[in-house]
């Protein structure tokens, strides 16, 4: 079957179903397995991320509307060219990816009998049931089901390891300018690795908040992982938070408890990797040891920068 993945988790959970040498396209943030290196990229995108700050780029995607429709193009011609059976979208935010409606209608000019399946998880189980979903569309349901059980396995792990102990309060922050707390999974995954998730809930779409918000909940550990950012450009934004008024009376910032996670790879994306992001909280809220063991570039400290 020939694949072009729209999305980046998408690509996640092809790789996760063995069937990344399936690939024929992909977009222009796809960027794990390093195998798909090598697929082409029918993607791109109209704002420049690695010159405009944090602000800018909230302003150019439309801001607090997330009207980002025109925020990707999609290039028709080579996906034409690439004759997919299989194309994997998504409709949960155009911000995040190029639109279900948007692929739709370029797949309807095509007329070439393409499947186009949008994947819209909001929760942990959600994530799970597209990677059956998946599995289901090229024809390998016993290898999800294998591999879901697999990633269950692990969440219940961390689950029974962290069982008992005292719950800090977590505050974590999708984007830094403006100030935007995680919601979707990431609660979840906050409260399966010990903590309790302050300011979202389960499945929520969030909206910026005010700094005084933060100031209010306390959080005795503050999570940085902005949508999109690399743990490397993520540092090099910090001050948008530590030049805040009253930023050092955080229970957090007095106590060091302050972290710089890779977003893209264990947060940002609903593919498999989340589970791996639990692994990271468990290490980073009670030392619960992972394995591999979390790294640096998965999770460290600001001041240690």
């Amino acid at each position: 079957m020939r694949i072009v993945s729209l999305l980046p988790a998408a690509t996640d959970l092809v790789a996760e179903l063995g069937r990344a040498k399936d690939l024929v396209g992909r977009t222009h943030e796809c960027d794990w397995p390093a195998s798909v290196g090598a697929v082409p990229v029918v993607t791109a995108s109209e704002v420049d991320d690695r010159v405009l700050g944090s602000r800018e780029i909230s302003a150019a995607v439309g801001g607090a509307a997330h009207g980002g429709s025109a925020l990707y193009t999609l290039d028709t011609e080579l996906l034409a060219d690439l004759a997919p059976d299989l194309v994997l979208t998504q409709d949960l935010c155009e911000v995040c990816a190029v639109s279900y409606r948007r692929v739709s209608e370029a797949v309807r000019m095509l007329d070439a009998g393409i499947r186009v399946l949008s994947l819209e998880p909001r929760t942990l189980a959600g994530v799970l049931d597209c990677l059956g979903a998946v599995g289901d569309a090229l024809g390998v349901p016993e290898v999800a089901a294998t591999r879901i059980a697999a990633l269950e396995s692990r969440l219940r792990t961390v689950r029974r390891r962290v069982a008992g102990r005292p719950r800090p309060r977590v505050v974590a922050i999708e984007w830094l300018d403006p100030l935007w707390p995680a919601g979707h999974w990431v609660p979840e995954q906050i409260t399966s690795a010990g903590g309790a998730a302050l300011l979202s809930v389960p499945g929520e779409h969030t909206e910026p908040m005010s700094w005084q918000r933060v100031l209010d909940a306390r959080p005795d550990v503050l999570l940085l992982l902005p949508c999109g950012f690399p743990p490397e450009r993520t540092f090099t934004e910090t001050h948008l938070l530590t030049r805040l008024p009253s930023w050092t009376g955080l229970p957090a910032v007095r106590s060091g408890e302050v972290w710089v996670l890779d977003g893209p790879a264990y947060f940002n994306r609903p593919g498999p990797r989340v589970v791996r992001g639990v692994e990271v909280l468990a290490h980073v809220l009670h030392g619960v040891p992972a394995h591999p063991p979390v790294t640096p570039d998965e999770a460290r400290r600001i001041d240690e920068a």
